[in-house]
């Protein structure tokens, strides 16, 4: 009875049609209503519902049996592929998709916008409190958990550390605090082409942060290009962890995540892809009416 109830929920879920629930870091929440729905147009018998929150409670909702997939900061440890494994019977599949980044962005009237490392970990850990500073979540976001892991080495925030619901609070919070600065997932600010993120540029701007692989006293801004040379400090993958064992739903939409649709979709949102590499050419149509207009000349 059991086999055959499965095999029927198997017929019904495939990856042009059927529902699954997934769960993603409220930090990545642009991008992938983006992917999210550009799949569900693409496959209209599809329907993939997606709970943004904390990196943490994604990783709770990993262990129940509705949420089919999480996209999160990390991978899996060797004790939770081992765990999974035992649970499911079958191994979790888990990638790279993009790469983003965690931005610092102050007030547009602040004259303070050039940050080494050591300042931040001051401002981060209560030792310097002459900035008012924000985070992108109560709970354990990605965001919170690289700051942490990377800049505090662990250590727990300073008391001036405010955690914002999310991370459109983070974004009204900066903009009516001249002496605040916040940090945020990139593809919140980042798309140079959504006139919402533009709308934000009137009221808050990006934190220049201290170089990678640069010369001394060379401050980096967050970008496809910086985040690609290793020259912005707070990049982060995107991971997708998946429970699937057949071709369903679920591995549906991570083929179209990995493959050209979905990649351009990262690349369009200004993250960068991890999977395919694009490069600007010029094209032979442009070198043709180059040549036209130079011979009309």
């Amino acid at each position: 009875m059991f086999v055959n109830c499965r095999n029927k929920v198997d017929k019904y879920d495939s990856p042009i049609k059927g529902k699954i629930f997934i769960s993603v870091d409220e930090s990545f929440k642009p991008v992938i209503t983006e992917q999210v729905k550009v799949y569900e147009a693409s496959h209209p018998g599809t329907y993939i519902e997606a709970s943004y929150k904390s990196e943490a409670d994604c990783f709770r909702d990993l262990q129940k049996d509705s949420t089919r997939m999480i996209i999160v900061s990390r991978g899996l440890t060797e004790e939770e592929n081992q765990f999974y494994k035992q649970k499911l019977s079958f191994k979790v599949q888990w990638d790279i998709l993009a790469y983003d980044a965690i931005v610092v962005i102050v007030n547009k009237q602040s004259k303070d916008s050039l940050f080494t490392i050591d300042k931040l970990r001051g401002y981060l850990s209560g030792k310097d409190t002459s900035k008012l500073v924000a985070v992108d979540g109560r709970n354990a976001t990605s965001t919170v958990r690289m700051l942490k892991d990377s800049l505090l080495m662990g250590a727990e925030f300073g008391k001036n550390v405010m955690a914002a619901p999310d991370s459109k609070d983070l974004i009204s919070y900066v903009s009516s605090n001249e002496n605040a600065i916040g940090f945020i997932g990139f593809s919140w600010v980042g798309d140079e082409d959504d006139p919402v993120q533009q709308q934000y540029k009137d009221s808050i701007r990006f934190g220049l942060i201290e170089c990678k692989n640069c010369e001394a006293g060379t401050f980096a801004k967050p970008s496809q290009a910086t985040i690609t040379a290793g020259q912005y400090p707070l990049v982060r993958p995107l991971f997708f962890i998946l429970k699937e064992n057949t071709l369903g739903l679920g591995s549906g939409f991570v083929n179209f995540l990995s493959l050209e649709r979905g990649q351009l979709i990262f690349r369009r949102s200004y993250l960068v892809p991890a999977k395919m590499n694009f490069t600007v050419r010029k094209s032979m149509m442009e070198s043709n009416t180059n040549l036209i207009n130079k011979t009309t000349e």
